[in-house]
């Protein structure tokens, strides 16, 4: 299976040194599975030319918005339009507003503020390929924009009362999650020391910080992702 990151962002540059990229954090989350991989630049015009370039695509998270008017994002809501029910598709944090947007939802920048540490959803419909008992799923936040809107035919599969849209499905070849499977504990920590005080206020930076000590369920949602890209 070959699986294409449409990386709509990068981490800041002087984490990425000790983190890599975004495609590099989903290849290590996905790692072992003899998945081919193939990254494309969505900022600078990476768009594949066709769906079926890819049996696959993973839609990273990014400091812009969906609602910001540069034509690259454009460009990624009609590729995923297009791309829908011809290549399965993940989409997480910005990737997660982009699908929701694309199939006629809407994302804004929240008022509620920064989502930020360990966030946990409850799960409130379980997917046939989520194969799972699990009631709650805690993995790394980092946002301010939340998906306000779905479009038509979008399920909600759980969710949490900061975030109620958090993890969602489109018929059976789309799924996008608001929280970010593919950061590392540390690299969470990193970002939100960056951020402190100057975009995060301190308090809430502190206990987000703190939070990512616990143990989340990263391992569990990639078994989730493998299934649902191979299903």
């Amino acid at each position: 299976m070959k699986i294409g990151v449409l990386a709509a962002g990068r981490p800041p540059r002087a984490l990425q040194p000790r983190f890599g990229d975004y495609p590099a954090m989903f290849q290590t989350l996905l790692a072992g599975r003899g998945y081919a991989w193939a990254t494309y630049d969505a900022p600078d015009g990476g768009i594949p030319d066709s769906p079926e370039a890819c049996d696959a695509y993973i839609v990273t998270g990014a400091a812009a918005g969906v609602y910001d008017g540069d034509p690259w994002i454009a460009d990624l809501l009609a590729f995923l339009r297009a791309a829908r029910g011809r290549a399965k598709l993940v989409g997480v944090c910005f990737g997660h507003q982009a699908m929701a947007q694309a199939f006629g939802g809407a994302a804004i920048k929240s008022p509620k503020g920064w989502g930020v540490g360990l966030h946990t959803y409850d799960v409130v419909r379980p997917a046939g390929w989520m194969q799972t008992s699990a009631r709650a799923v805690s993995l790394s936040a980092s946002h301010q924009d939340q998906v306000v809107e779905l479009p038509p035919d979008a399920t909600v599969l759980a969710g949490s009362g900061f975030c109620p849209n958090g993890l969602v499905a489109y018929g059976n070849d789309a799924v996008s999650c608001q929280l970010h499977p593919e950061f590392a504990p540390a690299y969470s920590m990193a970002l939100i020391e960056g951020r402190k005080g100057a975009r995060i206020d301190a308090a809430l930076a502190e206990a987000a910080i703190e939070s990512l000590a616990r143990p989340d369920d990263h391992v569990l949602v990639a078994g989730w992702i493998a299934r649902f890209l191979e299903g």
